[in-house]
């Protein structure tokens, strides 16, 4: 066996999981062919053994399924999975029916497969350390836990009790797993931990002769009960119901895993265990599990090891950072630095404005102390790492000077020049803003390689992405620093290269448009609204551009205008965009934040926004020919042919910044993988042929040009 050590000495058969050359322990093809050599040696040695250890050499016990290989399969492989799957679980089955006490020494991180390896141990000990993750998140990828995950998980906590570790994929720390009862024993960390866990397990051993799964026992209730009681029954038609809900039929996972659960506990074990290989060799060599472990595996992990910083700049974190502007974006931005432990100078054009902003973190602290999330001595630490001033003279010795002013060319031009000599020895300065190309704004700078753009999203506190812009002059240094920044206030950051509205305004203002220009063409608002909830979208373009507020729209249309105009070029707005600047100057409809837009916003508490009965009669046309699909796609696929764009532009670089950015920067439906997958997942032949169609009817949008077509495929990804 070369990814499992076994001994056998004085009865106690000792598995050790130690994949070469890997960091982690995974359940790679060698490792299933060592397991089903383990099984026939403990069958062999049967009655030399009195106990089993299932160990690790690793830092963390085991760390689940070979997600490169499930990067490879096509809907053809899936019986080939399906007895993969179906032979692993005998092996284990072997282990855990051989009437022998088994215990697993959980030392590390056990999640996916490896929850499932430490769930063969009818006993478990584990060191309790809150930074050692257990569960089974399969779910987020796609997959469910098909290696006994799903009927093991039901049958100790009941269909009730397991389906937020199933369902949503939640997981828990050693010492919540034992108030569960999946572990059963801890033992505090340090040096010793490792021989203190093998000592209990040798007196457990002792203690138990013989072991079985509580449920293999004959007479054994399931908690809460089983299908056929009254009480669950009554429950069984709601959950399914509630899962569409959430994932408006679009993510086959949770579907696939409750009704796994359901059938399971209406069978026998065996059988159960066979229904859940089914269900797992189809999500596996399915489209959509492929999609979100392209992105929220392997995309996301090369965000988080820096693959889009520049290589050989030091590691930066800077002590002191000064925000210019403490509105919305301002405030938001404090919050987010002061709870990472960045002292911060918080600066408006007057002390009382400035101490607005810093009073968005007391409200937001003040909730967590509220709900027991934070103490009143933590917060006090929070707030007083935020300095509050209507003086520019405070900002002296930043690392980092960061301007979150409104969106105009002049305005920054004079912050900058103002702030900019007060920036320590080294330090840098950026602009939050979302559309003003970079390499204009740096003009005011006086060292232009130490300008960048780091763009936030609103509300910053939620927003977990932020997009990175290199300007023309900007250098190497500057750009790591401020992706170790990013990193340092625990954000997700994408690099991309200057052009007007960067990366994700760009594409955003695509999805918004596209929707205004189908209301423009006649169609009803509420069928536009749809379309987006329905593909995936969290929101439809017209409730989203009431968020955004059209005036901002409209001031950028005038602001790229001008800029066009500058440059000797005509700009041609898009119908989407002059709908738009119809409903701001000739129906004063600007957006919720205005009194309304798309939508009526009543004042009375609790009663919903609705559409505004106008648009019907100034735009519906009765004759309209439309239908849902071609609906659904153009919101799709226009953005998916702009991040193309970009791509063939030299504003991205990288499919993950694209796929990353596009799904946590403008919603785009996390269950495609983001926008550049999306092609991917469909098959780029088929993606051009259906943007033709859509080109040929709906216009320029959708036209790939052979530069275009030629990005897609020299970016695709390789697995």
């Amino acid at each position: 066996m070369k990814t499992i050590q076994y001994s056998l000495t004085d009865g106690i058969a000792t598995i050790t999981f130690n994949e070469p050359n890997s960091p982690v322990n995974t359940m790679c093809l060698q490792w299933q062919e060592d397991m089903t050599a383990l099984a026939e040696q403990v069958l062999k040695d049967k009655d030399a053994i009195t106990g089993i250890l299932l160990a690790s050499a690793k830092s963390t016990f085991f760390a689940g399924a070979d997600l490169k290989g499930a990067m490879r399969l096509k809907p053809s492989d899936a019986p080939t999975i399906y007895a993969e799957i179906e032979k692993l679980k005998q092996n284990f089955r072997t282990i855990e029916t051989l009437g022998k006490p088994v215990v697993s020494l959980i030392n590390g991180t056990a999640l996916g497969g490896g929850w499932e390896v430490a769930l063969v141990g009818h006993h478990r000990i584990a060191i309790d350390d809150r930074k050692i993750q257990l569960g089974l998140p399969e779910v987020t990828l796609g997959l469910l836990p098909g290696a006994s995950g799903v009927t093991k998980m039901t049958r100790h906590l009941g269909l009730m009790g397991a389906q937020p570790y199933l369902v949503e994929g939640k997981i828990f720390s050693p010492a919540e797993a034992k108030g569960l009862n999946l572990v059963h024993d801890l033992v505090a960390p340090g040096d010793n931990a490792a021989a203190e866990m093998r000592a209990k397990a040798l007196a457990w051993i002792a203690a138990n002769p013989t072991a079985q799964h509580p449920w293999e026992a004959k007479g054994y209730k399931v908690p809460g009960g089983l299908p056929s009681n009254p009480a669950v029954a009554q429950m069984l038609p709601v959950a399914p119901a509630m899962i569409k809900k959430q994932t408006r039929g679009l993510y086959p996972a949770p579907e696939a895993i409750m009704a796994c659960m359901v059938e399971g506990l209406q069978v026998d074990i065996e059988t159960a265990l066979r229904i859940e290989s089914r269900a797992l060799a189809k999500l596996m060599t399915g489209t959509n599990a492929r999609a979100m472990i392209n992105t929220f595996f392997f995309n996301l992990n090369a965000i988080k090891s820096g693959q889009s910083r520049p290589k050989d700049v030091p590691r930066f974190k800077p002590a002191k950072v000064g925000l210019l502007g403490a509105g919305m974006m301002g405030a938001g931005i404090a919050y987010a630095q002061a709870t990472k432990g960045i002292a911060t100078v918080l600066k408006d054009v007057s002390q009382d404005k400035a101490d607005q902003g810093k009073g968005y973190t007391a409200k937001l602290t003040q909730a967590r102390v509220d709900k027991g999330r934070m103490t009143a001595e933590e917060q006090k630490t929070v707030l007083d790492r935020i300095h509050a001033t209507g003086s520019v003279a405070d900002l002296k010795d930043c690392d980092l000077i960061i301007e979150a002013v409104f969106e105009n060319r002049e305005l920054k031009a004079r912050v900058t020049k103002e702030s900019e000599p007060l920036l320590a020895a080294g330090g840098f300065f950026a602009s939050n803003t979302s559309t003003l190309p970079i390499s204009g704004l740096a003009t005011a700078s006086v060292a232009p390689e130490k300008f960048i753009g780091i763009h936030f999203f609103s509300p910053v506190d939620k927003m977990k992405l932020v997009e990175i812009i290199r300007g023309k002059q900007t250098n190497d240094e500057t750009v790591a620093r401020a992706f170790d920044y990013v990193q340092a206030i625990g954000k997700m950051p994408i690099v991309v290269n200057d052009s007007r509205g960067f990366f994700t305004s760009r594409v955003f203002g695509t999805f918004v448009m596209e929707g205004v220009a189908m209301v423009g063409e006649g169609i009803p608002a509420a069928a536009v609204e749809n379309a987006g909830i329905q593909c995936g979208m969290p929101v439809g373009p017209l409730a989203v551009l009431d968020e955004t507020a059209l005036t901002l729209s409209l001031h950028v249309m005038d602001q790229t205008r001008a800029d066009y105009e500058a440059e000797g070029k005509t700009y041609t707005p898009s119908p989407g965009e002059l709908l738009v600047a119809d409903m701001v100057r000739k129906h004063e409809r600007p957006g919720r934040a205005g009194g309304g837009g798309f939508y009526e916003y009543p004042a009375e508490k609790g009663a919903k926004k609705f559409l505004w009965p106008r648009l019907k009669e100034l735009f519906e046309k009765p004759g309209a020919e439309w239908n849902i699909t071609d609906l659904k796609d153009r919101l799709l696929y226009r953005q998916a042919v702009e991040t193309a764009r970009c791509l063939s532009e030299n504003v991205l670089t990288t499919v993950h910044d694209a796929n990353i950015g596009s799904i946590f920067g403008i919603g785009f439906p996390a269950w495609t993988g983001g926008a550049m997958q999306f092609i991917y997942g469909m098959g780029i032949e088929a993606f051009e042929a259906r943007a033709a169609e859509l080109a040929q009817r709906y216009g320029a949008g959708f036209t790939l040009t052979d530069a275009v077509k030629a990005a897609i495929r020299k970016h695709q990804p390789q697995y």
